[in-house]
């Protein structure tokens, strides 16, 4: 029997522009896969149908077998869990290493013509989210963007016919506006050729970002229109400039794609219903507005731009010692992870002033709870502050700032007595390098 489709999650609306920027949340909307074929999965924004079991899928590039010491660590959550944190990730996404090729299509309406030229629009979102990628990868993402059809492909239909608004659902408004664009542009481009979709809308098409962000992205649809012979079922919109006045959008306007792209792979976001406060700026899929920001290294583990090597599990009893290198780095231990349950189990990595993170202003180690149960947008991940009701010590706009110090550094130490485990930073050397002693079974 089929289960009835949740109701959309609402997302906050943002906040007083004069209020402190890290606080600052945008409503964005995401709406991605579900995980069975009996229950339609919605996020923020609507219910695109079921992931599609029998495609071949690399946001699983971590292997299916894997050795044998990393298995505690592969935590998974229920099924039915939307867009959960568990690793490998399941089937239907877009692949997440090698070579990824995005097709971008710039569209507009007749209530909301084209503001400047297609390829304008283009180069707000390229060549910075290509070399974000290929940062926040090592190198093992070669995004290559592609528009073949550069100019303005306008819609039959004026934007407001649609029924395009936060959270609208993907029938019927989002499934006429998909079948109009593989209409408009099915003579200029094999839509079987690309492993994702970006939707570059207008930014007159719909209010203000600073109001409501309408970018969304369907992510495994199982039920998306089909063009070329292959479903439109790993694509990203984007509308309006996710620009917050203070003057920074021509260098991290364009961050909002890598976040929808995030989802595209099989990441759920990470901001729940109060905002960043759960995650903060440590990773796009929570903020992605103000100063750059990278993923945590739970997420390039299960997008596969980290070695199993460069991942220690931490599941038996005692005290184990970990030598961890900033995840900007390339090579050396990245991630030491230390299970709970099936489901849970707690994070250590290493962040730096370096690659994309360009506002970390307290370096150290950072830990944090992961939850393989919990829906995404309702705090799969939860950072553990150090430095709690410190106010922060970052300036940089849109970064919420009570997190912004939340590394621990040498003589710190992290404790959760419920669960008998004790995180020391017991040192740094001069290159960067953390030295971590996890106690596991203290009580």
């Amino acid at each position: 029997m089929q289960q009835p489709t949740p109701k959309p999650i609402a997302r906050p609306r943002p906040r007083d522009r004069t209020a402190r920027a890290a606080r600052r949340v945008p409503p964005r909307t995401a709406a991605l896969a579900g995980l069975t074929a009996l229950a339609l999965a919605v996020t923020a924004s609507a219910s695109t149908g079921r992931l599609m079991a029998e495609t071949p899928s690399a946001a699983g590039s971590t292997a299916q077998a894997r050795p044998t010491a990393l298995g505690p660590c592969m935590i998974s959550g229920d099924l039915g869990v939307q867009m959960p944190e568990g690793i490998p990730t399941g089937p239907g996404y877009a692949r997440s290493t090698g070579t990824v090729r995005a097709l971008n299509l710039m569209i507009d309406f007749s209530d909301a013509p084209g503001e400047g030229s297609a390829l304008d629009r283009l180069g707000e979102f390229f060549p910075q989210t290509t070399d974000w990628f290929r940062t926040s990868s090592y190198g093992r993402v070669d995004y290559r963007a592609e528009a073949p059809v550069q100019d303005w492909l306008r819609m039959p239909k004026p934007f407001k016919k649609y029924g395009i608004e936060r959270g609208a659902p993907f029938d019927p408004g989002y499934r006429e506006l998909v079948d109009d664009i593989v209409a408009a542009a099915d003579a200029d481009v094999d839509f079987s050729e690309y492993d994702l979709v970006n939707i570059l809308v207008t930014p007159n098409a719909g209010p203000s970002a600073l109001d409501t962000v309408l970018s969304v992205t369907f992510a495994g649809n199982h039920e998306a229109p089909v063009a070329d012979g292959v479903p439109v079922s790993n694509a990203s919109f984007v509308y309006s400039r996710q620009d917050d006045g203070s003057g920074s959008y021509d260098q991290t306007g364009y961050r909002v794609l890598p976040h929808e792209n995030g989802h595209v792979f099989g990441l759920p976001d990470l901001y729940t219903q109060d905002g960043g406060g759960a995650v903060g700026h440590w990773d796009i899929m929570s903020e992605d507005w103000g100063a750059g920001n990278d993923l945590l290294a739970w997420h390039k583990w299960k997008l596969g731009w980290l070695d199993d090597t460069q991942v220690h599990c931490a599941a038996s009893p005692g005290t184990t010692e970990h030598l961890l290198s900033p995840l900007a780095g390339n090579g050396g231990t990245k991630l030491a992870f230390i299970p709970l349950t099936k489901k849970t189990g707690y994070a250590v990595e290493v962040r730096t002033q370096a690659g994309n993170d360009e506002a970390v202003c307290r370096p150290g180690v950072l830990i944090y709870r992961v939850d393989a149960d919990v829906d995404t947008g309702r705090g799969p991940i939860t950072v553990s502050d150090a430095t709690r009701d410190s106010g922060g010590c970052t300036r940089s706009p849109n970064v919420h700032a009570e997190l912004s110090d939340a590394p621990y550094t040498p003589g710190e130490t992290f404790r959760d007595r419920d669960a008998g485990v004790r995180v020391t930073v017991a040192g740094a050397d001069l290159e960067g390098n953390y030295r971590v002693h996890i106690t596991r079974g203290e009580r």
